[in-house]
């Protein structure tokens, strides 16, 4: 066995905000562990225990003030002994940390060399510019971004090109320890397999470490030698990857297993129940015919000049779709494929450039704006973050409660026994203590709660999801998907559910659209689409989406 790269020993961080020593609430809580030359290990567990902190508190990342204890070592060396000159070239040279969304960590007004030539200049003086550059398109060209792309911008880039980028800086000063930090979350299943297949592969070609932050335990079971489990701040089991997911010790190593394994195993029965036949028997709820929505890119001045033409974007082009009472329908795709912009075309948040879009026989796309506003209460949305779509300053109470204001469905005396049962029967109780507290008080999953009470106040016939679960961890999307599927019955709601994750639409979908570049390339049955696969882009995306049930 190689000599330890990375010890952990005893380490405990509270952060500042933290009350008095006798009380303290530690973030990561007396945590041991090593990491070998060229190991990848996966760091697991559901948000807010801990795996960031140990993450940030590895490169000595936290805020001022925050408590530390214990010791960490790289080499040999004291992590929390260094100078300030030894921590920065500690940082990137030694240890590099790759964030969960690159467009936040790029400045906008900076070309991807400029981004380059930055990195190496700070650490790396004695380069001339040209070496400088020789050695970045050298890296970039390792991540697969060619040097014809060196002077472009962040935002002329897509999400898994950004995090290319983001791997790219994270690589320049060949360190020995890569931190990536849920580096796939917003992206989709075949660019998060290249992105994880390229990481994977670089650590495996120059002898790095590579420590993986994620909630995904497909993911991790797929690229990772071990595995290390968190809960409130300890680490309550960790092993190579495979005997953990066969032989889990831990009651909470075994949740988190079955609520993955809840998602992604779906019978030949269930698969073969669901909507199986003649579908144009039940009532048709949502009707979208020829639905286009492009954009007009203007032409600069040199365009102009030269009499170019404009540049059109497809986002939406000609979708065809019909969805019936009660049914979910899973609408999936790889990000910019156009599923988001189909949702807010379909609401009229923005209008459709040509084509129908028929709630129950009325057309949407030919009513007046009061008339558009009037109909969403019948149509509600359920976003993907439910922190920024939630007012930090108004209450529980108030969130829920303001939509039945909005469309005069209650006075203040009678709203408030309306939001009471229905933060009850979201699960969120004891419902008065709910009613008073801030988004701020709450968790990711209970603040999904609120999302969805808010969204169900109005007593909608269509719900629209705009992947409600993608930023929350196994056991708390099986919990969110379960209480989905009771209002759905309870309610007699009908789904429009958006995602990228292939089994979670195979959980929760009777059929299910795929869409790529702005087009529905294969609808069917959800089965159908899962045994056989026609076209394909589908085939593709399911080849790359990671399997829990194969590791497990």
């Amino acid at each position: 066995m190689s000599q330890v790269l990375f010890n952990v020993e005893n380490l405990r961080v509270s952060y500042p905000n933290s009350r008095a020593t006798a009380q303290t609430q530690w973030a990561v809580d007396d945590v041991s562990f090593t990491l070998q030359p060229g190991e990848k290990l996966g760091l697991v567990g559901e948000s807010g225990c801990g795996k960031s902190t140990l993450g940030r508190a590895a490169m000595r990342l936290l805020p001022a003030g925050s408590q530390v204890e214990g010791k960490v070592s790289f080499n040999g060396q004291l992590v929390f002994d260094l100078t300030p000159a030894e921590l920065r070239r500690f940082r990137g040279e030694a240890v590099a940390l790759i964030f969960q969304d690159p467009m936040t960590r790029l400045d906008p007004l900076m070309t991807i060399g400029e981004h380059c030539l930055e990195t190496l200049q700070a650490h790396q003086p004695q380069l001339s510019r040209r070496q400088a550059k020789e050695k970045a398109i050298e890296t970039l060209e390792a991540v697969k971004i060619p040097a014809s792309r060196w002077a472009q911008y962040p935002h002329e880039f897509s999400g898994g090109m950004r995090q290319r980028v983001a791997i790219a800086l994270a690589l320049l000063l060949n360190p020995k320890l890569i931190v990536a930090d849920e580096p796939t979350t917003s992206l989709d299943v075949t660019v998060s397999a290249q992105i994880l297949q390229e990481l994977t592969r670089l650590c495996r070609e120059r002898d790095m470490a590579l420590i993986l932050i994620s909630h995904d335990l497909a993911m991790v079971g797929e690229y990772c030698d071990r595995i290390a489990v968190m809960y409130q701040g300890k680490m309550v089991e960790a092993g190579a990857t495979q005997k953990i997911f066969q032989n889990p010790q831990h009651e909470y190593t075994k949740s988190l297993l079955e609520a993955a394994l809840h998602i992604q195993a779906v019978s030949e029965k269930e698969a073969t129940d669901v909507v199986t036949d003649g579908v144009e028997a039940t009532p048709l709820v949502l009707r979208v015919t020829d639905l286009k929505q492009y954009y007009t890119l203007e032409r600069n001045f040199i365009e102009k000049l030269f009499k170019q033409e404009d540049t059109v974007i497809k986002a939406v082009d000609n979708i065809n779709l019909n969805l019936y009472q009660g049914e979910i329908l899973g609408l999936v795709g790889e990000s910019g494929c156009g599923k988001s912009t189909l949702s807010r075309t379909i609401l009229q948040l923005i209008r459709a450039t040509s084509g129908k879009v028929e709630f129950f026989g009325k057309d949407l796309t030919k009513l007046s704006t009061q008339s558009v506003r009037a109909s969403r209460r019948d149509i509600q949305m359920v976003f993907q973050d439910p922190h920024a779509c939630l007012n930090p300053l108004m209450t529980v109470g108030e969130s829920i409660a303001d939509p039945l204001f909005i469309h005069n469905l209650a006075t203040k005396d009678t709203a408030k026994d309306q939001v009471i049962k229905m933060l009850e029967r979201v699960g969120l109780t004891p419902a008065e203590e709910y009613y008073q507290r801030y988004p701020s008080d709450l968790s990711g999953g209970q603040q999904q709660r609120v999302a969805i009470a808010r969204a169900l106040i109005t007593r909608p016939k269509l719900l629209i999801c705009d992947e409600p679960v993608s930023m929350l961890d196994a056991s708390v999307q099986s919990q969110v998907l379960d209480l989905m599927l009771e209002l759905k019955d309870e309610f007699n709601l009908t789904y429009l559910f958006i995602t990228h994750d292939l089994w979670l639409a195979r959980f929760l979908c009777d059929r299910i659209a795929v869409m790529n570049s702005g087009q529905i390339v294969e609808l069917g049955k959800t089965h159908d689409i899962f045994t056989n696969p026609q076209h394909p882009y589908t085939q593709t995306l399911l080849k790359a989406a990671p399997l829990l049930a194969r590791q497990a």
